[in-house]
């Protein structure tokens, strides 16, 4: 058996055998970011789903983005359903909502309340389905390439040894135009050989958390847009072994999201002007931590932002007027991306989120400069 088969059964015994309910975990990471106010429509959806499902809830976020009406959704790491039912009102009965898991337990639990929601729902047929399988192996587990509007996936990624292979299988199951949107656990810095050796860790997503900048990378390697945050929250672990194991590192819960464009691009900046057609975001429409747009105000953005509102499913609400061409951006590679350190976006939002203006992302630059100044000085 190599690595990434030994983590992968000491995962699903973990989730499957060990874990009964949320409060058994050693961290905090099943608390939602309730950074970012959820709508009328998703509040609504929660209190309909069963007890068990949400008890046996392990995620670190909530994983509902914007615009959902008749998509057809994947949940890559499904658990118990919870968040698979959660979408499946949102979608509606044109929707579609496919959960994938690896774990027995798991599956025959969001199985067993398939009708349960279709009838709390009030739809005619239901409108989810569980599949056994590796979100690493998607297509092995017969879900089909090039189908699905949206993948989602709430702190599973973090549990999986072959990141890349995730975001490869989910490149080929989205449309163009479709998005990966998910919340998942990252790490300070890299992490030490020795974290990802223990049993606990992994099941935990310490061992398997990806250091933040590493994520940029590889998203961009695989093809799709850079990433945008849209929210963050520091995880707090809670026992003083674990705590012990993990020395320096800090963790953090963030919620991305990117999407696969067209493979020709053309990226020219763009004012790009909101209708407020949006259910529950007739006023302003909250993209990512970066971005809130208001409704008929016209907002510069660049090129990459304007394709990704041109090609996925946001299209409709919005006018795109084109500027320019889109210019090289000169700034290095930690000056382009600071504003997408969840550990920077966890410091501010404190207990409500704020929209970053572009200000607001020097600040934060200059901020996470000086500090790693200083830890250079440290360790000359």
């Amino acid at each position: 058996m190599n690595q990434t088969d030994s983590v992968q059964e000491q995962v699903k015994s973990y989730y499957g055998k060990w874990l009964k309910r949320s409060e058994d975990l050693q961290t905090n990471v099943t608390c939602s970011l309730t950074r970012r106010p959820s709508s009328k429509t998703v509040c609504e959806a929660m209190t309909l789903i069963h007890p068990e499902v949400s008890q046996r809830y392990f995620g670190c976020g909530l994983v509902v983005p914007e615009s959902l009406e008749g998509c057809h959704v994947l949940d890559l790491g499904s658990g118990s359903g919870r968040d698979c039912f959660i979408l499946s009102k949102l979608v509606g009965p044109r929707g579609r909502v496919t959960g994938v898991d690896m774990t027995d337990e798991q599956i025959q639990l969001a199985r067993r309340y398939v009708t349960y929601h279709q009838e709390k729902f009030g739809y005619k047929e239901a409108n989810t389905e569980f599949v056994q399988g590796y979100i690493e192996k998607l297509g092995e587990a017969g879900i089909p390439y090039n189908s699905f509007d949206l993948l989602v996936s709430n702190c599973v990624i973090c549990l999986c040894p072959d990141k890349k292979a995730v975001l490869e299988e989910a490149y080929r199951i989205l449309k163009e135009g479709g998005e990966l949107y998910f919340s998942d656990m990252y790490a300070s810095e890299p992490l030490d050989e020795e974290l990802k050796k223990d049993v606990v860790l992994w099941g935990e997503g310490l061992a398997g958390a990806l250091y933040w900048k590493d994520l940029i990378n590889l998203v961009k390697a695989v093809g799709f847009s850079t990433p945008y945050l849209v929210t963050a929250s520091h995880i707090k672990i809670q026992k003083a072994e674990i705590l012990k194991q993990t020395g320096d590192v800090q963790y953090a819960s963030g919620t991305y999201r990117f999407f696969k464009l067209p493979a020709v691009k053309s990226e020219r900046k763009s004012l790009v002007t909101y209708k407020g057609t949006v259910t529950d975001h007739q006023q302003e429409l909250h993209f990512d931590s970066a971005h809130v747009f208001k409704k008929d105000k016209a907002v510069e953005v660049d090129g990459e932002l304007a394709m990704v509102l041109k090609t996925s499913r946001f299209a409709s609400h919005f006018d795109i007027q084109i500027i320019e061409e889109e210019k090289e951006s000169l700034k290095d590679g930690y000056q382009q991306y600071c504003h997408l350190n969840p550990f920077l976006l966890a410091d501010k939002l404190g207990s409500s989120i704020q929209k970053c203006s572009k200000a607001q992302k020097g600040s934060l630059c200059e901020n996470q400069e000086e500090e790693e100044k200083k830890n250079t000085m440290v360790e000359g």
